[in-house]
């Protein structure tokens, strides 16, 4: 039984083929719209979320499955003292797969050494977010036609965002890829991140806290919002919240193909005025997720 609870815990052969898989349903949704005939997914969200509970849910309608869950810790057991353990093994009674989310790091891994089924972490605190990785892995995919021989920009907040984490440490597994890490100084990369996958992989990176002296040179711009909740200090986080904000005029040196994604929700990072570029990938990010997750699951459930 596998788990998926960190990008790592994929290979690069395995993200190729759940690439490869999403691609083929894009194609042809109709091959798969009874894979996961009599299945069960069960979504279990004790953190707020739109598009990733809503995303595993349609991918498993649409595969032909069942859904059950909740959307917060509030209408559960939780709210009486039942702990992550004894939830995951009852719900796993119920269901044949468990996408997770839960605001303190490590607890889809708790969850995955109890349960019974398998268990997607759907994203733990500041830690990780594989099935976003995985999204956005599929993102540059279908933009760019390619994985490899990129130049990313990173934008925001670097050193709480599970996005930025997850993505760093997958892309450096492809050949000639450089980060442009584009943050103010409170919000910089984690050095066990910048030492232990960039400088470990000798990956090319700069760290610049402007996105006007960087845009030119990028292939993807990957803009993410400053996390109010994942700030202890609300003064900090008002000084800091809109310290970035892609707008028209921020565009005017950028390449023609340039893709910008964000894995939302957004605030205020992104200007509206930006959403009818061409260019701006983020809605589009957000149905590819449905196609990966859809992958993911059959991949899991060893559903051919």
């Amino acid at each position: 039984m596998r788990h998926l609870i960190d990008i790592k815990d994929l290979s690069i052969q395995e993200i190729d083929e759940l690439i490869k898989v999403a691609n083929d349903i894009i194609a042809h949704p109709d091959k798969y719209s009874e894979k996961c005939h009599n299945k069960k997914l069960a979504t279990l969200f004790f953190e707020p979320s739109t598009r990733t509970r809503l995303s595993f849910e349609a991918a498993m309608m649409e595969l032909g499955g069942n859904v059950i869950g909740f959307s917060s810790a509030s209408s559960s057991s939780t709210a009486k003292g039942e702990s992550v353990s004894d939830t995951i093994r009852t719900v796993g009674c119920y269901s044949d797969i468990i996408a997770m989310r839960h605001p303190k790091e490590g607890a889809p891994l708790v969850a995955s050494i109890k349960s019974t089924v398998p268990i997607i972490n759907a994203g733990d605190g500041g830690h990780n977010h594989p099935t976003q990785t995985l999204t956005d892995l599929l993102t540059i995919y279908r933009e760019k036609q390619r994985l490899d021989n990129l130049t990313i920009g990173l934008c925001g907040d670097l050193k709480f965002g599970r996005t930025v984490h997850s993505l760093v440490t997958a892309m450096s597994q492809y050949k000639n890829i450089k980060f442009v890490l584009i943050s103010p100084e409170e919000l910089k990369i984690p050095e066990y991140l910048k030492e232990g996958v960039l400088e470990k992989n000798n990956i090319e990176y700069i760290q610049t806290d402007s996105i006007e002296d960087s845009i030119a040179k990028l292939d993807i711009l990957y803009m993410t919002r400053v996390q109010r909740e994942r700030f202890f200090n609300e003064e900090d986080y008002l000084r800091l919240k809109d310290y970035y904000i892609l707008d028209k005029e921020k565009l005017k040196n950028a390449k023609d193909d340039l893709c910008i994604m964000h894995p939302l929700p957004r605030v205020n990072e992104i200007s509206t005025e930006v959403d009818d570029d061409p260019r701006a990938a983020y809605f589009r990010q957000v149905r590819y997720g449905k196609y990966i997750r859809m992958a993911l699951i059959l991949k899991l459930l060893e559903i051919e």
